[in-house]
This record gives C-alpha cells, sequence and structure tokens, in this order.
C-alpha cells in the first residue's frame, strides 16, 4: 500500500538516507579531527614608523590566503620610500612560532620590513655599518622586531632555539632581527 501522504520522490530520499544515509557519512568519520578541521594562523603587528597596525589570518591549514599577504607585504613596505615589495610567508610562520614559544599573546612592533635595494644601500653608506650589502629585507626575507613583555634576549634566544633562520640582536637600537635565511645569529 502506498503512502499517500508523501509524494514518492520524498519518501525515495527519506528511505535512502534511512537506509545508506549513515553508511554515507562513515568516511567522513574516518578522517582524523585535523584534517576535517583547518587550522587558522593569525599575526597582529604595528608598524613604529607608519603608526600602522593590522591583524589578520595569514593561513588556513596548508593554504596562505591570498588577500592577507597582499595586506602584509603592503604593511610592510619599505617605510622611507613607500615601495611595496614581496615578503616571504614562511617569515610569518617564524614570527607565529617564536611568539608561541615564548607564551605570548602581543602584537609585533615592526621596525624594519622590506627595504628597497636604493633605501638598502642609503642606508649602508649612512649609517656607519650595521646594513648588509645585501640584505635578506631587500627579498622580503627579514624583519626587524619587538615583542612587548618580552625581554630583547628572550626574544633573540627564542628565534635561535627554533634553527629556522638567521637572528640579530641589536640591544642599543631596540630590536631583532629574524630573517628565513640560513641558520646563524650574531
Amino acid at each position: 500500500m502506498r503512502d499517500q501522504s508523501s509524494p514518492p520522490r520524498r519518501r525515495w530520499l527519506r528511505h535512502t538516507l534511512g537506509l545508506g544515509g549513515a553508511a554515507a557519512l562513515m568516511p567522513l568519520a574516518a578522517l582524523p579531527a585535523r584534517a576535517a578541521v583547518a587550522t587558522p594562523r593569525d599575526i597582529a603587528m604595528s608598524h613604529l614608523h607608519t603608526r600602522e597596525r593590522i591583524a589578520t589570518v595569514y593561513a588556513i591549514g596548508e593554504r596562505f590566503v591570498p588577500s592577507a599577504l597582499v595586506s602584509l607585504n603592503h604593511f610592510l613596505r619599505d617605510h622611507y620610500s613607500g615601495e611595496v615589495g614581496e615578503m616571504d610567508p614562511q617569515l610569518y610562520e617564524l614570527l607565529q612560532r617564536v611568539r608561541r614559544e615564548l607564551g605570548s599573546d602581543r602584537s609585533f612592533e615592526v621596525i624594519s620590513g622590506y627595504r628597497s635595494p636604493a633605501t638598502n644601500e642609503q642606508l649602508r653608506t649612512t649609517r656607519g655599518g650595521g646594513v648588509a650589502r645585501r640584505s635578506l629585507h631587500m627579498d622580503g626575507r627579514a624583519i626587524d622586531v619587538r615583542l612587548p613583555g618580552v625581554s630583547l634576549s628572550d626574544l633573540r634566544d627564542a628565534a635561535i632555539a627554533l634553527k629556522s633562520g638567521g637572528v640579530g640582536y641589536y640591544p642599543r637600537e631596540n630590536f631583532v632581527h629574524i630573517d628565513t635565511g640560513r641558520v646563524r645569529h650574531w
């Protein structure tokens, strides 16, 4: 006898979902929890020269968020010339790992991000040293920062402990240089 209260298609859907619905969902239940949820990673910074602030999710799971990378490139532009370079997204990963290592949720204070070759040369020849001829700032692979509430020496030590790039310690200038180049420190 046919159920007259529902059209045939609804009855078929109800029957199919009743019998096969659980089986259809089983492959999803078999996925590891971390595969089902892509963890967002964020970064927050304030720039001491431009007085700008940024807080953004730059990656979700294994993927970087293109619009966030564009915003970060602009934020970390050469503050002398305004020229925007392309920053290495691995730099954000490194900064996040440093912050996590230190147990801090504070925003990084940025002294310098991208530097154009012309700015780099100007600084190199007028600052009496301390600016490399082939600085990784020009490749978007370096940043000079400090982290409020964390001593510079602790920031330096945390970055060195990660063994993920270069770390320069500048206590007189009140910043730590972090880059995604070869592992070294000075």
